[in-house]
């Protein structure tokens, strides 16, 4: 479903190096931004807190603990304006050309605008959204008729797909539990390694099983071989009456090879929507069949509050356009290298990996959209697990490591269960471990603690240095009232327009991906070595190849 949402293009900018607010802001750097101490910032000023704490849609956030101060903030603000920051946004969403090396539009704010809405494509939008919602609800009645002997009833879903098309839906299905359809399993396979769909499909049975193939092209390599497997399965193990038709639905824009596919029933999207981007669009059908038409609606209306907080807000209150500030604060001046994203929620289990792609993969670039190659850091490294289980893996280096992360914590003020005293332990345990960062421990203190577990004739000056927290790391806490479709969609379309904001100060292209292609290239000429199958195979014929790669192609052929 391709179609051009005009021929404009985004007006030229300067790139944030070549502006006199980046003077400004690495002169205050020097002066008083790289020493600057958190404990003594909160000691100057008792409302730190109120003055760099915002609120937006559904979500609240504290800057507080950066170790940024308000002039920094205020120079920030300077460069979003000497570069355009404004006139850009209001371009992109009005559908001028964003990914310029591939000549697209950006829409997918497009994908959450309300019927009637004066927005690209509304009625194009509405159009699949309606028939994908439709589907949905038909696939929750099969579901509600299991157990009834009904040979249409549905048990399981399983959705196929990888990149985008995976992680999205992964991580909001995981995120929604509280909201699931009871009678609905959900399954996610996404990676070419047999070990993910074999144990899944082992579980199920063919006739209580709907199958849901999620490619653009239907030509992705990972999802097309796992649908191959899936197909196989199908008609191996399904009873007479049984038929592909019913139990496979595809998310793709390639009709005709669905329909050799064997599949008749699908649901498009466009051009403009990149795969990252992707779950508000027929991408989202898991999402919709977990939740429900209303549940999948709320999830769109959270993320189209934060869509218009972020076109209309002034820039010194709009929370994305600051977090991508505060992103490039830290990235570009204190030389912080990477981000651990930390969610005090189970819920969220998914959303650092979810992140990992949003980020990296957005503003993992090295030239800027004229081609020069960028004399500064881009995107950090993103990574994390939830809380409180990463406090007992990784959180050791954060506090006392060699390298400063600043930490991302998200908490979720209402559980969606009834254990009180466990959701009492979870805050408690995140509130902590910010404070910890914070103020750290000086070897004075840990000298004065009676340690019970330390060696016994271990010198007391020695301990109190092994005990001892640099502290003054920085960390940002953002705050929902309650983990629901609509703070989820929120909470998804702010981090789309922070990754947005500072990719767009670095004038780098967020939106295409071309570094995921000489792998994918390689893989396929490496493919007839590897697999007997293959037209044109050649078992382990390692001519013309690298010394390295030669030598384990023949160590993985060999007999």
């Amino acid at each position: 479903m391709s179609a051009a949402a005009g021929t404009a293009t985004l007006p030229p900018w300067p790139r944030c190096d070549r502006t006199r607010a980046w003077g400004a802001l690495a002169g205050h750097w020097q002066a008083h931004g790289r020493d600057l101490d958190l404990r003594e910032a909160f000691a100057r000023d008792p409302r730190r807190f109120e003055s760099l704490s915002f609120a937006a849609p559904e979500v609240f956030a504290d800057l507080s603990k950066n170790r940024i101060d308000l002039a920094a903030m205020r120079f920030l603000l300077d460069l979003a304006r000497e570069c355009g920051l404004e006139s850009r946004r209001d371009a992109m969403l009005a559908g001028a050309v964003a990914n310029a090396t591939e000549g697209r539009a950006v829409l997918h704010t497009a994908l959450r605008a309300p019927r009637g809405a004066a927005t690209p494509f509304n009625a194009e939008v509405h159009a699949v959204l309606d028939a994908m919602l439709a589907f949905a609800e038909q696939v929750r009645e099969r579901a509600a008729r299991s157990g009834t002997g009904d040979a249409d009833s549905l048990t399981d879903i399983v959705h196929i797909g990888i990149g985008g098309s995976d992680l999205g839906p992964a991580m909001a299905v995981r995120a929604l539990e509280a909201f699931r359809h009871r009678r609905l399993r959900l399954h996610f396979v996404s990676n070419v390694d047999g070990h993910d769909i074999a144990p899944v499909l082992a579980a199920l049975r063919p006739e209580r099983t709907l199958v849901i193939v999620a490619s653009k092209t239907f030509t992705t390599q990972e999802t097309m071989a796992n649908a191959a497997v899936a197909r196989r399965w199908f008609v191996a193990g399904a009873p007479a009456g049984a038929d592909i038709a019913n139990h496979f639905v595809g998310v793709t824009t390639n009709l005709k090879a669905a329909a050799e596919f064997g599949i008749t029933r699908t649901f498009g999207f466009w051009d403009w929507v990149g795969g990252r981007y992707s779950l508000w669009s027929a991408i989202g059908l898991p999402i919709a069949i977990a939740v429900g038409s209303a549940g999948f609606r709320e999830l769109l209306a959270g993320a189209r509050a934060m869509d218009e907080h972020f076109a209309g807000s002034p820039l010194e209150a709009n929370l994305p356009v600051l977090l991508g500030l505060a992103d490039l604060w830290n990235r570009n001046f204190h030389g912080y290298t990477s981000r651990c994203v930390a969610p005090y929620h189970q819920g969220l289990a998914h959303l650092p990996a979810y992140l990992q792609q949003l980020e990296m993969e957005s503003n993992g670039k090295g030239v800027d959209l004229a081609g020069e190659p960028v004399p500064f850091a881009t995107s950090p490294v993103v990574w994390g697990e939830p809380g409180t289980n990463g406090q007992h893996a990784f959180f050791q280096m954060l506090h006392q490591g060699t390298d400063v992360v600043p930490v991302e914590f998200i908490a979720v003020k209402r559980p969606a269960h009834e254990h009180p005293d466990l959701h009492a332990k979870l805050l408690a345990n995140c509130l902590a471990q910010g404070q910890a960062l914070m103020l750290g421990k000086s070897v004075d203190e840990a000298a004065a603690e009676n340690v019970p577990t330390a060696a016994a004739d271990l010198d007391c000056a020695v301990l109190a240095r092994h005990r001892r927290f640099p502290g003054n790391r920085p960390s940002t806490t953002l705050v929902l009232d309650a983990l629901t479709p609509r703070s989820l969609g929120a909470l998804i379309a702010l981090y789309e327009h922070r990754v947005w904001t500072s990719g767009a100060l670095w004038n780098i292209n967020s939106f295409d991906q071309w570094g995921v292609e000489l792998g994918k290239a390689l893989a396929n000429r490496l493919l007839p070595r590897l697999d007997a199958t293959v037209p044109g195979a050649k078992l382990g014929d390692a001519a013309g190849l690298d010394g390295s790669t030669a030598g384990l192609l023949r160590r993985l052929t060999s007999t």
